[in-house]
């Protein structure tokens, strides 16, 4: 499963090219299923509150975090959220990706959820939309 929280439509737009179970998150959302958390960073490295709630309530089932942010900010806040997240909650960084990233970002990925989250009632996913 992925949960994700999209603002611009960038995660949005990764999600569905990897074409794996998914479900956008509210503050309020649980889950009950391992998943890998897929979010944007928010102003100049900050976590977005919508996830912050979501991960208070969720994070022991998190597998992996994925970030999305833009290097055009700078290295330094360049996804930071995720390095937060992970920190703060002991998860891997799977991937941070530049906007809506390329296809080495979704093939890594894919590659991390079916060895860490994938499910025994989903297929392996070997290919990219």
């Amino acid at each position: 499963m992925i949960a994700y929280a999209s603002r611009t439509g960038n995660v949005r737009y990764i999600v569905q090219k990897l074409n794996l179970p998914a479900i956008e998150i509210t503050k309020d959302t649980v889950i009950e299923t391992p998943f890998i958390l897929c979010t944007y960073t928010d102003g100049l490295g900050d976590v977005p509150a919508v996830v912050q709630a979501f991960m208070e309530q969720n994070a022991t089932l998190c597998k992996g975090i994925v970030v999305s942010g833009n290097s055009n900010f700078g290295l330094d806040v360049f996804g930071l959220a995720g390095d937060k997240l992970a920190s703060d909650y002991h998860i891997p960084l799977v991937r941070k990706i530049d906007l809506r990233g390329f296809s080495k970002d979704y093939e890594a990925i894919l590659a991390f959820y079916n060895d860490c989250v994938k499910e025994d009632d989903y297929e392996t996913i070997l290919e990219v939309k």
